[in-house]
């Protein structure tokens, strides 16, 4: 904190360049264009992006390999669960 005056950045601070690429992501539904530049892509609100996202990796999905006693005890706890708390309820 020392190292930067108020009214600083850390932006150029080498333990900052060092992390950046791997501590900041860009978020998957947020969209920075301008306004005419997202309009041009479709104008796709985040409600329409999430569903593209989801429906995507519903698609992608491939069930991972799992022993036939680990599905077994799986299945049953899934089972007990929802009896316990009701099938229509999460």
């Amino acid at each position: 904190l020392g190292a930067v005056p108020t009214g600083g950045h850390f932006f150029g601070e080498p333990h900052t360049l060092e992390r950046y690429a791997t501590a900041f992501y860009q978020p998957m539904l947020s969209n920075w264009q301008n306004y005419e530049a997202w309009q041009e892509a479709g104008g796709l609100d985040a409600t329409a992006r999430a569903t593209r996202l989801w429906k995507k990796a519903l698609e992608d999905h491939v069930e991972p390999a799992m022993a036939i006693s680990v599905r077994e005890a799986l299945e049953a706890h899934v089972a007990k669960r929802k009896e316990a708390i009701g099938q229509g309820e999460p």
